[in-house]
């Protein structure tokens, strides 16, 4: 992955739901033409943030056989900006199976309990050994939940 948008993954329950945390510092390098003098994270990397969550759900619900890879959009409502220096609050819940080897779900990114974005997608579940290599996955998982 080119940017890892979680830092820390707070609680999650298998197969349910996840929320973590991203931080923005100025240093990051999206910020420095989004946009330059009034730096704001792309709501787009704040989509992948929930993205990578459900990901990481779905590798921790199966053992790290699974991975949750984007399908469609289906939704998605943003509310405000965020600014270097926010401590994004992210949740990600599954919402629905639609069709097999598919899942529904529903994100919300918040800063200071004030919703930025809401999005609903879904993802394509696929076997994680096949593009990542699973004791890697198994140890950032580690480290992302301290566990």
């Amino acid at each position: 992955m080119r940017y890892l948008l979680v830092d820390r993954i707070l609680e999650w329950e298998a197969g349910k739901k996840i929320c973590g945390v991203k931080n923005i510092a100025m240093s990051e390098d999206f910020l420095e033409h989004h946009f330059p003098k009034n730096p704001v994270m792309p709501g787009v990397l704040l989509i992948e943030a929930q993205l990578q969550l459900a990901g990481w759900l779905e590798a921790a619900s199966s053992d790290f056989q699974s991975w949750c890879l984007i399908h469609r959009v289906q939704q998605c409502h943003y509310y405000g900006f965020v600014y270097p220096g926010d401590r994004v609050e992210i949740e990600v819940e599954v919402k629905a199976n639609p069709a097999a080897g598919e899942k529904t779900y529903s994100g919300l990114c918040l800063v200071d309990g004030k919703r930025k974005v809401a999005a609903e997608f879904d993802g394509k579940i696929v076997t994680l050994a096949e593009f990542d290599d699973v004791g890697e996955r198994r140890e950032a998982f580690r480290l992302l939940t301290r566990g």
